[in-house]
């Protein structure tokens, strides 16, 4: 099959979960004899026209926070138009409201894969929540298949359009354990330091972690890795916080990623919105205990292998940071069962078959019909946390 990518920043991945993504499959893609075409974003992928037997395709985009991703999508989207492809996957919400182009206007088929509901994300203002709202729409109704990537989003985007969505579960990467050795430039030492790595976005909520640890009385350090994204103002009141004990390694490598990963103490992710958080499968993958808000995607990741606090409530979160730092043999204890629940339900391989087997069944079939009831409707809210409580385990 001849498959492209559109919506995410690019690949090789630096930073972001959707791109996080998009190499893994893109990536596996192409090992499966598929020739793959992956959409980068100049200012974000090298030079490279070709990675892992990935096709790279580079065009440009104009570079503000609100026009940077639907430029970048719609002109990749008009490119796409005189290329010969089988399948065009479209990343994301916003990217994938404009599925409709190929669609339209071409004979390739088009799935969609939304990863988060966007419009919740604090970074965009009300104008740009209520346009995310309304992309909901066409990236439902218009591709031949929409995939979601957690049962949450499933529910939502079922029972407000009333058609059936699929669900792919990414994967994880086998961990790959290493000494501390670069950790030590940061002053870190084996299990004497709490972790976070993410985008330094509101929505991660790092400020919650931040004013918990500030409370705490611990010989522990916190790590926060990462960097900004159309978020300086943020990230410069997060770095206003910094001491010898709360440390901001910036961007983070793949190699770095690992070895802190390989001696934390203690993974903590206080996010208010998730798709489904690569960040929190790979703590697991290592064997890390984790600390998690209780948002349903959080929940739904851990299974029973995760501590959970109340979302934003930072007394809560300084509470559960006390239990676990006093109790070495409690978050030690259970390290092999978490390694085994990764190692069983998230594999890159299996999400691999998933996508192959979707578009089969795309090639394979006339386009659905839209039906009735495309137009934009109200939005509904999002399932919450007692609609999902019943299939994972809260251990707080």
């Amino acid at each position: 099959m001849r498959i492209a990518f559109i919506g995410q920043k690019g690949i090789p991945a630096t930073y972001g979960g959707v791109e996080d993504f998009t190499e893994e499959v893109a990536v596996r893609l192409a090992q499966r004899g598929h020739q793959v075409t992956v959409y980068c974003r100049p200012y974000y992928s090298s030079s490279l026209q070709h990675y892992k037997g990935v096709k790279l395709k580079r065009v440009k985009s104009i570079t503000t926070k609100h026009l940077d991703a639907l430029s970048h999508t719609f002109l990749c989207s008009i490119d796409s138009l005189r290329r010969n492809f089988d399948v065009i996957v479209y990343q994301a919400l916003g990217p994938s409201s404009l599925c409709f182009i190929p669609r339209l206007w071409g004979d390739t088929k088009v799935v969609t894969i939304t990863h988060a509901l966007d419009w919740q994300r604090k970074k965009w203002n009300k104008v740009a929540r209520l346009l995310l709202r309304v992309a909901e729409t066409p990236a439902v109704r218009f591709p031949d298949k929409a995939i979601v990537i957690s049962d949450g989003l499933k529910s939502y985007f079922e029972n407000k359009f009333a058609r059936e969505v699929e669900k792919i579960t990414p994967g994880v990467g086998a961990p790959v354990f290493r000494e501390p050795d670069g950790i030590k430039k940061f002053g870190l030492e084996k299990e004497k330091y709490i972790l976070f790595l993410g985008r330094l976005v509101p929505e991660k909520g790092c400020h919650y972690l931040i004013s918990a640890f500030e409370r705490i009385e611990t010989d522990m350090k916190l790590f926060v890795g990462g960097n900004g994204f159309f978020s300086d103002d943020y990230v410069q009141r997060l770095h206003s916080r910094s001491s010898s004990k709360i440390i901001f390694g910036g961007y983070v490598s793949e190699e770095l990623k690992q070895e802190l990963l390989s001696n934390a103490y203690l993974y903590v992710l206080p996010s208010e919105l998730e798709g489904l958080p690569q960040s929190v499968i790979e703590a697991l993958s290592y064997g890390r205990c984790v600390l998690v808000s209780d948002i349903p995607a959080n929940l739904e990741t851990c299974g029973k292998w995760g501590y959970t606090f109340r979302n934003k409530d930072i007394d809560d979160l300084r509470r559960k940071l006390i239990e676990l730092v006093n109790s070495k043999d409690l978050v030690k204890s259970e390290e092999r069962q978490r390694k085994e629940y990764v190692t069983k339900n998230f594999s890159w391989d299996k999400t691999v078959d998933d996508l192959e087997r979707i578009f089969k069944e795309c090639l394979n079939h006339e386009k659905p019909d839209l039906g009735e009831g495309a137009e934009y409707s109200e939005p509904v809210e999002p399932p919450g946390k007692d609609e999902v409580i019943d299939r994972v385990t809260n251990r707080s």
